[in-house]
C-alpha cells in the first residue's frame, strides 16, 4: 500500500473542485446540449433492448433494480473495505482505525446527502415518465422492481458509491480505488438500463457533487481528523470493556 497523502493537498482540491465546475458549466450553458443528447441516446438505445424477445435481459435488469441487488451491492461494496484493511500495513488497532474510516465515510455521506437537498433547487422526473410508449420492467417481470422515479436528480446510488471509491482512493491507495471505481459504475448501471435515472443523473450529478464536496474533506485535515477522533473515543470504550483492563 501506499503512503499516506498529506492531510492537506490544496493543489489536488483546487483541481478537483474545477472539474466539478467544469462538468456544472457544460450542464448549465446553454449553448451545449451534450447532457441532453447523450441522455436520450442511451435512454433509447437502452430500452430498446427490453423487448419480450430479450426475455433474459429484461430479467437481468429487473432483477438488479430489485430492492434485493441493494443487499448485493453492500456486500460487493464491504468485500472491497475488507480487502482495504487486509492490505493495511499497520497493523495495530487496525480495525478501530478502519471503524474510524467507515463511520467518517458514512457521516460525509449523510452531510453530502442533506446538503444537497438544501442548496440544489432541482430535479426532474426519469426518462420513463417523460416519454410514452417506453418499454418498462415492471410490466413484464412478476417480482418488484423500479424503472422510474419522480425525482431522479442527482442518482444518490451514484453519489455514495463513488464517495466510496474517493474514500478509498484516501485511505487505501490506487490499486483499491480503482477496483472501487469499477464497482461504482457496474453498480450504479442498473439504474440508467432500466429507465429510472438519466445517465447525467450518476455521470454528471452523482460525480460533480463528489468532485465538489469530497475533496474538502479528503484532501484537508478535516476527514482524517475525524476518523483518528473517532478511533480514539472507540479505543477508551472499548478499554472500559470488561477484560481490557
Amino acid at each position: 500500500m501506499p503512503q499516506t497523502p498529506p492531510d492537506l493537498a490544496i493543489g489536488r482540491l483546487l483541481l478537483f473542485n474545477l472539474l466539478g465546475a467544469l462538468l456544472i458549466f457544460t450542464w448549465l450553458s446553454p449553448d451545449l446540449l451534450f447532457w441532453t443528447e447523450i441522455d436520450d441516446a442511451v435512454f433509447f438505445t437502452t430500452n430498446g433492448w427490453l423487448t419480450e424477445e430479450n426475455g433474459a435481459w429484461v430479467w437481468l435488469v429487473a432483477a438488479t433494480n430489485a430492492r434485493l441487488f441493494d443487499v448485493v451491492s453492500l456486500l460487493v461494496l464491504l468485500a472491497i473495505y475488507l480487502w482495504a484493511i487486509s492490505r493495511d500495513p499497520v497493523r495495530e488497532q487496525r480495525m478501530l482505525r478502519w471503524g474510524g474510516i467507515g463511520i467518517t465515510m458514512l457521516l460525509v455521506a449523510v452531510f453530502m446527502a442533506q446538503g444537497v437537498r438544501m442548496v440544489i433547487d432541482y430535479s426532474h422526473p426519469s426518462p420513463t415518465l417523460v416519454y410514452q410508449e417506453v418499454n418498462l420492467i415492471t410490466e413484464m417481470v412478476d417480482f418488484s422492481t423500479k424503472d422510474s422515479s419522480g425525482a431522479s436528480f442527482p442518482g444518490d446510488h451514484g453519489v455514495n458509491l463513488f464517495l466510496f471509491a474517493a474514500f478509498m482512493w484516501r485511505f487505501a491507495g490506487l490499486r483499491v480505488m480503482l477496483v472501487s471505481l469499477v464497482a461504482a459504475v457496474i453498480l450504479s448501471a442498473p439504474r440508467i438500463l432500466s429507465g429510472a435515472h438519466w445517465f447525467s443523473d450518476v455521470y454528471f450529478g452523482a460525480i460533480a457533487i463528489n468532485l465538489i464536496i469530497a475533496p474538502w474533506f479528503l484532501l484537508t485535515p478535516v476527514g482524517p481528523a475525524m476518523a483518528r477522533g473517532l478511533t480514539a473515543g472507540m479505543a477508551r470504550v472499548q478499554a472500559l470493556l470488561p477484560g481490557r483492563r
